[in-house]
């Protein structure tokens, strides 16, 4: 009995070891290979986790600067955040917030160049929209009207699109081209939301060049009525 089950045994063996010799190395690979996407997965969640603090530490920064006033500190903070976390969220947060108090403190150079970083970099369409919209709004100030428009031309976020329109307007208006600033202003007051307060600015932009407001299709928006 001994003998036979000793012979049993004996062949299952040169069976395993015969289907090892054959599977082995696909299976060791395929093991490695499991258990190198798992620890990369595990490694790049805290790699993750380690920039998005990293990142919060350098935006907190950023936010103490710009409530202080110190549009240089902010500045550099925002310059550390896009260099080392130009990925996040934090950085496209804080290229809005840098070139918010660098315009206050008349910086508007250093204010222009932190929203085209934003308006060329953000990950979300968003932020780069309302980074547009700002960009514009400081072009047209600067008289650069070309420069402002062709900066709303890349402004593609639909939540924006009204808001879009009537930056658009402005800069049409401001070069004498009339017939299409009124039709931009049009745009704009048929797409913005009926709720929005901001709309009455618009019916008075249209009055101002000869039109009325339409009651054409105003379908709803999730624009601001405070623009950007």
């Amino acid at each position: 009995m001994a003998t036979h089950l000793d012979l049993e045994e004996q062949e299952q063996l040169d069976q395993l070891k015969s289907f090892w010799s054959q599977y082995g190395n696909l299976i060791t690979w395929a093991l490695i290979l499991a258990l190198g996407a798992y620890a990369a997965w595990n490694g790049w969640n805290w790699w993750q986790r380690e920039q998005a603090a990293k990142a919060a530490a350098l935006f907190d920064e950023l936010d103490r600067a710009a409530q202080a006033g110190d549009a240089d500190k902010a500045g550099r903070a925002f310059n550390d955040l896009k260099d080392r976390y130009a990925g996040t969220a934090f950085a496209e947060q804080g290229g809005l917030l840098a070139a918010k108090v660098q315009a206050e403190k008349g910086n508007n150079d250093a204010a222009r160049a932190s929203l085209g970083w934003v308006a060329d970099h953000a990950v979300e369409t968003e932020y780069r929209t309302v980074a547009r919209l700002r960009l514009s709004g400081m072009l047209m100030d600067a008289k650069q009207y070309e420069a402002a428009l062709k900066t709303l031309d890349a402004a593609a976020s639909p939540a924006f699109e009204a808001l879009v329109a009537d930056r658009r307007g402005d800069a049409l208006l401001a070069m004498g081209r009339k017939d299409e600033a009124r039709a931009a202003y049009e745009k704009a007051w048929k797409t913005m939301d009926s709720s929005v307060e901001y709309r009455r600015l618009i019916e008075a932009k249209l009055a101002a060049l000869g039109a009325a407001a339409t009651t054409a299709a105003t379908p709803a928006s999730s624009a601001s009525g405070a623009k950007p």
